[in-house]
């Protein structure tokens, strides 16, 4: 997930719309204090920040981000803006400038190579009694293994990520099967409640069904 933090509304719709219909699931915020609490409530894949962020600017953010862990930053530059500004932003930890206005053709390739990056580190993903090993395509429950078929590995590993987020089918069917469309969300219910009796999650505690939007999967 993306979190994308912007003062100009105009400019955080379009973006989050023209991301979102690339795959990138996106959170946005207008300002640097909303974004502080969202990436730590979150805890996104990446963040793009704009470098005039107001009330926690870019550089105080990227050192407080940086404090908890090391999730990649994009910086927004807009043309004629503070050169000294974003040089202090990349030595507080920022990952990459970007040009602002963004152009989605730019943009997506260096959010794909932070979500590569940030996947690297995580090879193992933890919740509860479940622990998923990225590397390993393994999967354990209460330190048992349980055997998934690579569909249901791969959901179990995009719920993971999106933890206590609601994640709608059709996020679902682009980030796991990979398609846009032609594919009844028959087939993702059918998905979700194989993994769920093989998490031994009966009562869908783990998993929980949103009516009419998607799935979340609980942390806590």
């Amino acid at each position: 997930m993306l979190l994308v933090a912007d003062p100009d509304a105009g400019l955080l719709r379009q973006l989050s719309a023209a991301l979102q219909a690339e795959g990138v699931d996106v959170t946005g915020v207008p300002d640097g204090a909303q974004a502080l609490l969202q990436a730590g409530a979150l805890r996104p894949d990446a963040v793009l920040i704009s470098a005039s962020l107001p009330i926690v600017g870019p550089v105080d953010f990227v050192r407080a981000v940086r404090v908890a862990r090391a999730v990649p930053v994009l910086l927004g530059i807009d043309f004629g803006s503070d050169a000294e500004q974003a040089l202090q932003a990349l030595e507080a930890g920022a990952t990459a400038c970007v040009a602002r206005p963004y152009r989605v053709p730019e943009l997506l390739p260096l959010v794909q190579s932070a979500f590569r990056r940030q996947d690297t580190h995580r090879t193992v993903l933890t919740i509860g009694d479940v622990e998923l090993d990225v590397t390993a395509y393994q999967v354990k429950v209460g330190g048992r293994v349980v055997h998934l078929p690579l569909r249901e590995f791969e959901l179990l590993h995009y719920l993971m990520r999106n933890a206590d987020r609601t994640v709608t089918r059709e996020q679902i069917m682009r980030n796991v099967w990979h398609s846009a469309d032609g594919m009844s969300t028959n087939t993702i219910a059918v998905h979700v409640k194989r993994l769920r009796a093989r998490l031994g999650d009966v009562e869908d505690r783990m998993i929980q069904t949103v009516r009419g939007v998607g799935y979340r999967l609980i942390s806590s």
